[in-house]
């Protein structure tokens, strides 16, 4: 593995350390899902040397042809693999069957059908909920508004373990707009742990390349980092 990708991932690795400092958090708290979308299956051999044990794909199928149906652990080393992009309902069941983690879930429907889907395949995937937290038409994710009533539904739902939130910042937006993006998801999720009366939404999951250290500061408990550590993607 070139040393620059090990130099990238130190240099990274220390920017969550200072953040986390300026914030008064432990680097522990926060576990980087690192994104192969985009990238030849070589990067399973970059991510095994890197030691990353949580990795995130946006499409189902692309997923499909790079980590097959169970070669993820014994090629890359890692634990978990998260579904990071939209899920259509036509690819519920290949999804339940090779994600660990279901992060974006935006509608009552999808998820019961994630739902019934893990019963009938005995999987249990960890789902968050994606709530548009900027508001943008082009962007999937339930609107902040409407996050507690479909939360509630998640919660009751069996065959899954619904976790928390996830969010992106807004695509084009200064610090301040994407800081107030993060916050918010932060806020939800207390919000709802209070209604809960229970601390059961521990993810938060928010933070790119451009952004994470904003995230960190903001709570986030799962950072999705890609470009900045494998460089610009192939596909």
């Amino acid at each position: 593995m070139p040393d620059d990708h090990v130099a990238a991932f130190s240099r990274v690795r220390d920017r969550i350390a200072a953040a986390c400092a300026r914030c008064g958090r432990s680097t522990d708290d926060v576990t980087i899902v690192g994104v192969t979308k985009g990238h030849p299956p070589e990067i399973l051999c970059k991510v095994r040397a890197l030691k990353l044990l949580e990795l995130g794909e946006n499409r189902v199928q692309e997923a499909l042809e790079k980590y097959g149906h169970g070669e993820l652990v014994t090629i890359a080393n890692a634990r978990r693999l998260h579904l990071i992009g939209h899920l259509q309902t036509n690819k519920v069941k290949k999804a339940v069957e090779l994600f660990d983690c279901l992060d974006t879930v935006d509608s009552a429907e999808l998820a019961a059908q994630v739902s019934r889907v893990s019963n009938e395949a005995g999987r249990r995937p960890r789902v968050l909920l994606q709530v548009n937290t900027s508001r943008e038409p082009q962007k999937s994710g339930v609107p902040p508004e409407k996050a507690a009533e479909l939360a509630g539904r998640l919660a009751d739902l069996e065959n899954i373990d619904f976790m928390g939130l996830m969010t992106t910042g807004p695509l084009e937006g200064n610090e301040v707009a994407v800081r107030r993006s993060f916050d918010l998801l932060r806020d939800l999720r207390d919000q709802l742990e209070q209604e809960f009366r229970s601390p059961c939404l521990p993810v938060l999951s928010m933070g790119m390349s451009d952004d994470f250290e904003w995230a960190i500061e903001a709570g986030a408990t799962e950072i999705r980092l890609g470009t900045i550590l494998w460089g610009a993607r192939t596909t």
